[in-house]
């Protein structure tokens, strides 16, 4: 059954229904929406609009969520039932392939200049998921539909599953004033994407050599300007924050980043984790114990009585490039993790902090 939307003014006189323009509507939609798509009632950051395809035609919009899928959305204006409801499939079958770093160069044709992460991060406020376009959806925008496309989109949607809806828009005027009305076809506003399993090709590729380190400095526990003086990174106290410090290999390059302050040097690790009394550094060319050295830290966890569990380990590293903390680097939608190590594959932060810190961002050091 075709959706009627109606719009009634309320007055002393009673009501008095407004009428809708569809004409006027369909012409300026496209503009509405990527105006504020928050009027899809769903939060999405556009990623392109009139993008072409390897297979003929152009997506009117195609848009990203926080969870990483992206939404073809398309607009009915004057296509035959089976036209708009084929041709958004045939879109999507053309989107469905685009892996992780084509996203990313939709986004930058699209918004040239602007980070494609810092854009997201601003937009959901977090950092974008480690898949994009792990799921699609699709959305036909109109502002009527007859009643074929109707039971094609709920056949798609209710029996098979597909992601597809319509949205339906009414602009009314009423004494000089616009309004704008939404609806959609399926219950439950856009159909949900179902899970993807293309993990490998929508994930950043990792190069196998960088790593995300987090080092907890203040207080008195360990310092960065220790740190940087005698060439390590530290973690410990329990086997979550040192478990994977210990598994950083020889030979990585290591971003390392303070906690809620910024990155602050990138370097390369020179030996094997070590409990922190065990630990031995090079000062001026000549192997040294790390605890017998003036610090600035307290290493609280560190005495020899400490359990292996809770004691402090230490990472040697060769740095290229260091900075104080008060001159850490720190952008929105940069990569941060509650681990104390693990792989760095994002793009953004690894030729941000390389830019900044004047090292190359893929060559070896």
């Amino acid at each position: 059954m075709t959706l009627e939307v109606g719009l009634w003014r309320a007055d002393e006189n009673g009501l008095t229904r407004l009428s809708s323009s569809r004409v006027t509507l369909e012409s300026k939609l496209e503009d509405y929406i990527e105006a504020d798509p928050d009027i899809l009632g769903q939060r999405l950051m556009l990623i392109g609009r009139q993008v072409p395809t390897a297979y003929g035609g152009s997506i009117d919009l195609l848009a990203v969520d926080a969870e990483g899928a992206v939404h073809v959305l398309e607009l009915k204006r004057d296509k035959t039932p089976r036209n708009v409801v084929a041709q958004v499939l045939d879109y999507g079958s053309w989107v469905s392939e685009l892996d992780h770093a084509h996203i990313v160069e939709l986004f930058d044709a699209y918004r040239p200049g602007i980070a494609f992460d810092e854009a997201f991060a601003e937009r959901f406020e977090g950092e974008p998921p480690d898949q994009l376009n792990s799921a699609q959806v699709f959305t036909i925008v109109a502002a009527w539909v007859d009643p074929s496309t109707e039971r094609i989109v709920r056949f798609l949607n209710e029996t098979f599953s597909v992601p597809v809806n319509v949205v339906f828009f009414r602009h009314f005027e009423d004494n000089g004033t616009s309004y704008l009305a939404r609806t959609w076809l399926v219950a439950g506003e856009a159909a949900s994407a179902p899970p993807h399993n293309k993990t490998q090709r929508t994930k950043e590729p990792w190069n196998g050599r960088d790593w995300y380190v987090s080092f907890g400095a203040g207080g008195d526990s360990r310092s960065w300007d220790d740190a940087r003086k005698y060439g390590f990174v530290s973690a410990g106290s329990s086997p979550w924050y040192s478990k994977t410090l210990k598994g950083l290999p020889i030979g990585a390059r290591i971003f390392t980043c303070i906690p809620k302050t910024g990155y602050v040097g990138v370097g390369i690790v020179t030996g094997e984790a070590a409990r922190f009394d065990e630990a031995v550094v090079f000062v001026d060319g000549q192997e040294q114990k790390l605890a017998g050295l003036p610090l600035a830290g307290g290493y609280r966890h560190n005495s020899a009585g400490d359990t292996d569990d809770e004691a402090e380990y230490v990472v040697p590293v060769d740095w290229k490039k260091t900075v104080p903390a008060s001159q850490a680097i720190w952008r929105t939608g940069m990569f941060a993790n509650q681990n104390s190590a693990c792989r760095l594959s994002k793009r953004f932060t690894i030729e941000t902090v390389a830019a900044a810190f004047g090292v190359a961002a893929d060559d070896p050091l």
